[in-house]
């Protein structure tokens, strides 16, 4: 029996993954499917359903340019409405049939003499010309190594896997960790637990929330006239990105942020002791700064420890901590984040020379060209890939300036009948040190933190040191002369071009 060739394989249905099935589809380009590991559309926003689960981009940014939503119920988006828009834009733009759902990609190699991806799945394989990873970077879970944590006989689960079959009513639970999700978590589920008790290695900087219900007035207005919306979106956008100068260039200005960070915590937790717990000692940006108006008074209650010394081992029902202290526990929530650098799906996929994206990147550090192709993995596209991350927007712009690249490379490939494309080594190493340069002196590396921003090499890998305008800019087309181009192999059928 043969194996299925598709033109274009999509890993992932995201935000990214469908931004790129959309457009595909706009085109009026059929032949392409996208594998899906999950049983809904969704990524990031289908896994986490925890408690208080909320976007921190304002939800008139946080959304397609093309498909704006005038039904967000408040400033800032609920999970649940996220995974609804994200659910409607599949149906809407008849991708859902390209999707498969519970079909998990175990690896990916790039056959050289066929110019072909050799893509197997636990449904089977297939082949494509060209393989998009849309599996995005906060997708596997991170969970931290915990002596004991095996014997412990209570509930243990991550914040991106909530196990909702568990009553957490009247128990006493830990919460390790005090990054995005924990801020969401605690105060939620405060109200409800006997005891939480709050690990937290190093204190966010946190500012307000400037969170409130839209009037049906203002979604009607939204419905009827787009434009308000779209006027709306756009000064929120351009007020965002004044954020650059003060994590670049300028980082003084982030001195008022700060001190409205610094005031937040004044005048919501009294304990003086609590208060110093709490602060920060690294300037505001190096790790991403978190909003609530909720999280320091639920970490006020009489019914929450503030725990900073570090967890020694876990027993049976309760966590030990390196001074000596026990404390009695029923439910262990991690809110550890995911793994980022690099991301897993890079140990699946193996390049012109059989070593695979983990190996490589695992010497090199990780890097690409323009943050979408890598040198040695012909035909591979990384959305959200190296250095293209956020501190300060919404990434739905990155994944739109991204798609657009692809788009780009896809119409040239047709146009010269090329069979393969892959970034030149010099020209993905100059646009790496470039990046790396304007790094230099940044927040993210000279802040005095530690983050998931850096690999294990103290590297930023993740983040764009700029402006997303200037990055939509640089990859609004294909740039064919920073590329090894392959003329397509004689036996292979042209495929239909682009519209």
């Amino acid at each position: 029996m043969s194996t299925e060739h598709v033109r274009i394989a999509i890993v992932g249905s995201g935000f990214a993954g469908l931004g790129m099935a959309i457009r595909l589809r706009r085109d009026g380009v059929e032949d392409f499917v996208v594998l899906e590991r999950g049983d809904d559309v969704g990524g990031t926003w289908r896994d986490n359903s925890y408690p208080g689960a909320a976007c921190d981009v304002p939800s008139r940014l946080y959304s397609f340019s093309f498909a704006l939503n005038a039904n967000w119920s408040r400033s800032f988006s609920p999970q649940h409405e996220i995974l609804d828009y994200l659910r409607e834009c599949a149906r809407r733009f008849g991708v859902r049939e390209r999707i498969r759902l519970r079909t998990t990609v175990e690896a990916a190699e790039w056959d050289e003499a066929a110019q072909v991806w050799r893509v197997r799945t636990d449904r089977g394989e297939l082949t494509a010309d060209v393989l998009v990873s849309a599996a995005g970077g906060l997708s596997d879970p991170k969970l931290p190594e915990m002596p004991g944590i095996e014997r412990f006989e209570g509930a243990v689960f991550h914040s991106a896997a909530w196990n909702h079959e568990h009553d957490l009513t009247g128990e006493r639970v830990a919460v390790v960790g005090t990054g995005a999700s924990a801020i969401q978590i605690v105060p939620a589920i405060q109200p409800r637990v006997a005891r939480l008790d709050l690990y937290q290695r190093t204190p966010a900087w946190v500012i307000p929330r400037h969170d409130r219900d839209f009037t049906r007035l203002e979604r009607f207005l939204y419905r009827r006239v787009p434009v308000l919306q779209r006027l709306a979106r756009a000064a929120i956008y351009w007020g965002r990105e004044f954020y650059v100068l003060g994590f670049t260039s300028q980082r003084w200005l982030m001195k008022g942020p700060e001190r409205i960070a610094r005031r937040l915590l004044r005048r919501q937790v009294p304990d003086p002791e609590l208060r110093r717990g709490l602060l920060p000692r690294y300037d505001i940006g190096c790790k991403r700064i978190l909003i609530s108006n909720d999280f320091y008074p639920a970490v006020s209650q009489s019914n929450v420890d503030l725990v900073t010394a570090p967890i020694a081992e876990v027993r049976e029902r309760s966590v030990v901590t390196s001074d000596g202290e026990e404390r009695p526990t029923d439910t262990i929530v991690f809110a550890t984040g995911f793994q980022v650098t690099p991301p897993p799906i890079a140990q699946r996929i193996r390049g012109r020379a059989g070593a695979t994206l983990a190996d490589v990147w695992a010497r090199s550090g990780m890097q690409g060209h323009r943050g979408t192709t890598v040198a040695g993995f012909p035909n591979l596209f990384f959305l959200v890939g190296p250095n293209t991350g956020l501190g300060h927007t919404s990434i739905v712009h990155v994944i739109e300036s991204q798609v657009q690249y692809v788009r780009d490379a896809l119409r040239t490939m047709e146009r010269r009948g090329l069979g393969a494309v892959e970034p030149r080594p010099e020209a993905q190493a100059a646009w790496n040190r470039a990046v790396q340069e304007r790094l230099r002196g940044s927040v993210w590396q000279a802040g005095g933190c530690a983050s998931w921003y850096a690999d294990e090499h103290g590297r930023i890998t993740t983040l764009w040191p700029g402006y997303t305008f200037r990055l939509r800019q640089l990859l609004r087309e294909f740039d064919a002369d920073s590329y090894r181009l392959e003329p397509r192999a004689p036996a292979r059928v042209p495929e239909p071009a682009l519209a």
